[in-house]
């Protein structure tokens, strides 16, 4: 049985309304992430911006996947459509069988909370708040006790190494601290998914190593990770990269040529 489909009960009610797949358990687990003919048109200044164009990809359960690419090649665009933020001009994205926009707002609303966690390089921890607060917020619409919510932000805060940091405002912790309570905030809720939209891009190199070290540690334990990166010296934690180019897959490393701009 894969993470995914041993994930919580509220997973189930999320995708309730999702016919059933008919692909055996293991086929499901190698399709985890499976996006088809991915198209994305924004409307521009006189001429429309196609910001990704027939992306064609599969992803295993349990893959820390790379996503690199120079400015404007749709990394940002494509985690955004994979996190069921911004629909698709054309094509599909299903998430362990799940068709993501065949999903009602409300239902894709439930699938986001209960299937996926996110991790932002602003980290978007709201600044009135103590780490612990920050940690619970996800945790809000669930029908639990408050002392179980607190229970499980607190564990997954000595999971990142701030158990002794709850009580502080996000003011007071360093870059590095900030993105360890974002990615606690992504864990509280036990996604079988994590996107992370450039986590080390505000961190020197000796707090990036500590985090890719900590992401390194949550995909060793089973988690299926997708990180959009700037920074060639953190691909070596994947255990795949892509590199996007102009909306498109332009190749994938280390199978790609040498000039080809990351």
């Amino acid at each position: 049985m894969t993470a995914a489909t041993m994930h919580t009960h509220e997973t189930d009610e999320a995708a309730r309304d999702v016919p059933a797949a008919s692909r055996p358990g293991d086929d499901r687990a190698a399709r985890f992430i499976d996006v088809r003919g991915l198209e994305k048109t924004f409307a521009g200044d006189g001429a429309p911006v196609h910001a990704l164009r027939g992306l064609d990809l599969v992803v295993p359960e349990g893959s820390f996947l790379g996503v690199m690419g120079q400015s404007g090649s749709g990394k940002s665009t494509f985690l955004a459509m994979l996190g069921g933020l911004s629909h698709p001009s054309a094509g599909s994205i299903a998430v362990d069988s799940i068709d993501l926009y065949a999903l009602p707002g409300e239902k894709l609303a439930d699938f986001r909370r209960e299937y996926l966690g996110f991790v932002f390089q602003s980290f978007n921890l709201v600044p009135y708040l103590t780490a612990l607060e920050n940690v619970t917020l996800p945790l809000a619409v669930k029908r639990m006790p408050a002392a179980e919510k607190r229970a499980r932000a607190l564990d997954v805060l000595e999971r990142v190494g701030l158990a002794d940091r709850g009580g502080h405002l996000p003011g007071k912790l360093s870059g590095g601290e900030q993105e360890r309570v974002a990615i606690a905030r992504a864990l509280v809720n036990q996604p079988p998914l994590i996107l992370a939209d450039e986590p080390t891009g505000a961190l020197d190199s000796e707090t990036t190593g500590e985090i890719m070290d900590l992401f390194a540690d949550l995909h060793h334990e089973g988690n299926t990770i997708v990180m959009v990166t700037h920074n060639p010296e953190i691909q070596r934690y994947f255990d795949r990269t892509i590199v996007l180019r102009d909306g498109r897959l332009a190749c994938e490393l280390p199978a790609c040529a040498s000039d080809t701009p990351v």
